[in-house]
């Protein structure tokens, strides 16, 4: 339990939101600080304390504050509230609950308005677990509740440390958050109450447990991803690209169809637009693995670039923590940021005004450090119970200019574990998902390929031959720039239009279409056995334009079948009269009649 403090200061100096503070008691880094502006208290963040002065950066419009404005220490550290509740919500970086908020002060958000997140009125049916005169720790569950699919555990608060013996549990019924559900002794005799709800440090990464190798894919039905540049479960992933590229559509795609449990999305910065056509589409989607609305597997916390800068630090944190409390009951989730990039110029902003040395493009000297700690927070962890959850992170960068040689883009390079490039001439060309291949990469093929070797053998292997495939047709494609489709041989031409149809047919999908939208991985597989039959065949030509005329009708037929349900008896029908297409083309082939 922290030590009751009083602490009060007046503000001395402002720059912007950083305001320098003089104040009596004790503080410490990290505290969270209110500064009274008429009836409102603004909250803000101690970032800095030397001697009786602090430095703190304030979280609203800072309009009105003046010399010997009031500020008050509220001795804790910025937290999240955590319990039953989360999931469905809309929360902006304070985890205030923005519908909530909208309604007692209107459409245009009032600064100064801090709303408790989780409802303190509504009922959950409690299950107890424990029995008394159990001995749990930090993390260990008391009982459940129902939240959608997700049985959600009540669980001994992260705060607590040591071990507590239960000495009582409340009967199975109906409760809110805030009633005590059990209570229990500590080593020294002290009493200790559980409710439903608990509050961590945003800041401080929320793990109890065994942290193991990821070894799981995590399926997206995006044929590029999944295929060639895969994730696992616990991994981590970025996705830079250019304005107009397809980041936030990518993002979107990835938030509703990626098989985990619980999706945790941050708008960090991201423009008001984007963000308002994802709360209106999402509650009328349903998730294709559950056939649920999508919204009841998702937390969202909106912090867009019309909002205070400041804020999105934040976001980002407040995300990552709310995706680790889920992760602690054993379930997979996946954190998608949006964009890192603006939460780095946010802090750039900062660290000018505390007037730091600068470093690369004036970016924190400390901006590796802060997104690696982030991207760390990442991982599969193992219970005492024998449960296992995942925490999956991935960030979009916003590149100025498509330039990936800028600090957060190779901070970010540095620390993740799968890389997905966009490009704005593949998007201009309108090849979508506009991942360019042939800059993209992964370090998870070896683990997808030992999942995946069952049902399709040296799958890694097939893969890397296709990115080969897929680099060597580039190549091929810049010489026929040059030199025209008759300055090269024909077996180059061949595989050149070889990775062409890979590209057109396999890597490139129509979010528009029913059944191209999303890829189930069994179709993948079998589509990827019908490319790889193409790859290794010797086709016999005796011109260019043969070959050419040959792969243009290919690449149709296999493309239409992508736009065929699953297992239908069409999409058998076509898949039959492909391959005997195919072989009515390879060496040596004799044609019946």
């Amino acid at each position: 339990m922290n030590k009751k403090i009083n602490a009060s200061g007046r503000v001395i100096r402002a720059f912007g939101n950083l305001l320098h503070v003089q104040f009596e008691g004790s503080i410490r880094q990290g505290e969270v600080a209110h500064v009274k502006v008429g009836d409102a208290q603004l909250l803000s963040e101690v970032i800095e304390i030397a001697g009786n002065e602090a430095k703190i950066q304030v979280f609203e419009d800072t309009r009105g504050v003046k010399l010997n404005t009031e500020v008050y220490f509220a001795n804790h550290l910025l937290e999240a509230e955590l319990g039953p509740g989360l999931l469905t919500s809309i929360f902006d970086g304070l985890q205030n609950p923005l519908e909530e908020v909208a309604r007692v002060s209107g459409v245009y958000l009032s600064r100064g308005v801090y709303l408790r997140p989780l409802n303190r009125e509504k009922k959950w049916d409690f299950t107890p677990t424990a029995k008394i005169g159990d001995m749990l720790s930090r993390g260990d569950a008391v009982g459940f509740v129902p939240e959608g699919r997700l049985q959600h555990l009540i669980m001994v608060p992260f705060s607590f440390f040591g071990k507590v013996r239960i000495t009582h549990v409340a009967k199975g019924g109906a409760y809110s958050i805030d009633e005590v559900v059990a209570t229990g002794e500590d080593e020294k005799g002290r009493a200790v109450s559980i409710t439903m709800v608990q509050r961590w440090p945003v800041k401080n990464p929320l793990s109890e447990g065994r942290k193991v190798k990821p070894s799981r894919m995590m399926g997206t039905g995006m044929r590029i991803l999944d295929t060639q540049f895969p994730v696992l479960k616990g991994g981590t992933f970025c996705s830079p690209g250019p304005f107009g590229a397809g980041k936030t559509v990518m993002q979107h795609h990835l938030s509703k169809y990626s098989a985990v449990d619980i999706v945790v999305i941050v708008a960090c910065g991201e423009r008001a637009g984007e963000v308002v056509e994802v709360l209106r589409t999402f509650p009328k989607l349903t998730d294709p693995h559950t056939d649920e609305p999508l919204m009841k597997r998702t937390v969202m916390i909106c912090n867009t670039s019309s909002m205070p800068v400041a804020a999105r630090e934040a976001s980002v944190y407040m995300g990552a923590t709310i995706a680790e409390y889920y992760r602690q009951m054993g379930v997979d989730v996946l954190l998608l940021a949006d964009s890192t990039s603006r939460w780095a110029q946010a802090m750039r902003e900062m660290s000018g005004r505390l007037e730091e040395i600068p470093g690369e493009e004036a970016f924190p000297a400390y901006l590796a450090s802060r997104i690696s700690s982030f991207y760390e927070r990442a991982g599969v962890v193992q219970f005492k119970r024998g449960a296992v959850g995942s925490l999956t992170i991935g960030g979009s960068v916003s590149p100025a200019g498509g330039n990936f040689e800028e600090p957060v883009t190779q901070a970010s390079l540095s620390i993740v574990g799968a890389f997905h490039g966009l490009s704005r001439a593949r998007s201009d060309a309108r090849r979508y998902p506009a991942i360019d291949p042939l800059i993209s990469w992964t370090k998870y093929l070896s683990e997808v390929g030992s999942e995946l070797n069952a049902k399709y053998p040296h799958w890694a292997d097939r893969v890397r031959k296709s990115a080969q495939i897929l680099a060597k047709g580039d190549e091929i494609g810049k010489r026929m720039e040059v030199v025209g489709e008759e300055g090269v041989a024909l077996e180059d031409m061949i595989l050149y239009l070889k990775s062409e149809l890979y590209e057109f047919c396999y890597l490139q999908q129509n979010a528009f279409d029913k059944e191209d939208t999303y890829c189930p991985l069994e179709r993948q597989i079998e589509m990827f056995r019908l490319i790889q039959t193409i790859f290794d065949a010797s086709f016999a030509f005796d011109a260019h334009d043969e070959a050419r005329s040959f792969f243009l009708d290919l690449q149709n037929e296999i493309k239409n079948i992508n736009f065929l349900p699953f297992h239908s008896e069409r999409y058998h029908q076509a898949i039959r009269a492909t391959e005997h297409k195919i072989e009515s083309k390879l060496k040596g082939a004799m044609l019946v009649s």
